[in-house]
């Protein structure tokens, strides 16, 4: 199996509701959610695959609010209208397509992306113990002040952490 990353497409979402089912049993989102959030920026949306085969992995980002992150599960309406960053949603790999070091390429390749379209910084949640696993790839914890109570709802361990470009 080669799997490489490429753009989501809407046919990826079935896999990508799987993924995520296994990849983060305590923060569900549901189908309407990754449809809403390829539909609005499917310039952040990436599939790990083997060429057409069922989707192993995915990131999603989009343009947001700095301090901020959208609630789980939820559909947005839109993207803000003065966006400060981009906020990566989340990066999920299928059990079976770990330890292979693919997340590396996925974020660097944002990371490249987002300076690009000239992006200061990529923000994001870090759950599930995932701290270090973020600050190897230029991470860091930030205090955000109005995200105590959302942090909260995602778990004890979770971060609220900053990549500045």
């Amino acid at each position: 199996m080669t799997l490489q990353w490429r753009p989501m497409r809407p046919t990826d979402i079935d896999a990508v509701v799987e993924v995520a089912r296994l990849s983060f049993p305590d923060h569900f989102e549901d189908r309407a959610c990754f449809q809403n959030r390829l539909a609005l920026y499917p310039r952040g949306c990436f599939v790990l695959a083997d060429g057409e085969a069922p989707g192993q992995g995915y990131l999603i980002a989009y343009p947001w609010r700095a301090d901020n992150a959208p609630p789980l599960n939820t559909v947005i309406e839109g993207l803000p209208a003065e966006p400060a960053l981009i906020y990566l949603h989340d990066l999920a790999l299928h059990p079976q397509a770990r330890g292979g070091g693919v997340t590396g390429a996925i974020v660097e390749r944002l990371a490249e992306q987002a300076a690009g379209d000239g992006w200061p910084a990529i923000a994001l949640v870090a759950v599930n113990d995932a701290v270090n696993f973020w600050r190897r790839h230029g991470f860091e914890a930030q205090a955000a002040p109005g995200m105590a109570a959302k942090l909260a709802s995602y778990g004890a361990d979770a971060r609220y952490m900053v990549r500045r470009l």
